[in-house]
């Protein structure tokens, strides 16, 4: 177990309990214990934090497109819940492109693969054909964004 008096001691295991080798990782690098640091516990736990911001911009796009698609293909039942949910979504992948910017060249990208499943859950949601809507999303980045 680590010591939270800066004493260098084992970590708890990775496989083993998770939680707390979060937590005496964080305590050993406030510590400056990187000795005692699972390097490669650590960078992978570092690489899936990216993949987690990663996987929620898609997500918000999902529901953006799906929203969109929603709104071309069904105008006269659209709803202001409908507008809400884009300018949420659009709100929340604004933040994520503020906090890391570097996700902005992948949008094209991460647009084309939340893309395939908006279109099924439109069709779903719509009742709708899946063949009505377009198989590659027909809207640019700067569109899906609302960006002027």
């Amino acid at each position: 177990m680590a010591s939270s008096k800066g004493t260098s001691t084992m970590l708890r295991a990775y496989k083993e309990d998770y939680a707390g080798w979060v937590e005496d990782t964080a305590r050993a690098i406030e510590d400056g214990r990187f000795q005692d640091l699972d390097r490669a516990a650590l960078a992978d736990e570092v690489r899936d934090l990216g993949k987690t911001e990663r996987r929620e911009l898609e997500s918000a796009l999902e529901v953006l497109l799906m929203q969109m698609l929603k709104a071309r293909y069904q105008s006269e039942k659209q709803t202001r819940s409908w507008e809400l949910t884009m300018r949420v979504q659009r709100n929340h992948i604004a933040k994520f492109l503020k906090l890391s910017p570097s996700l902005r060249r992948e949008l094209p990208e991460f647009i084309g693969d939340a893309y395939d499943n908006a279109r099924l859950r439109a069709a779903d949601e719509t009742g709708l054909e899946l063949e009505v809507f377009p198989e590659s999303c027909e809207w640019t980045v700067a569109e899906v964004l609302a960006e002027k």
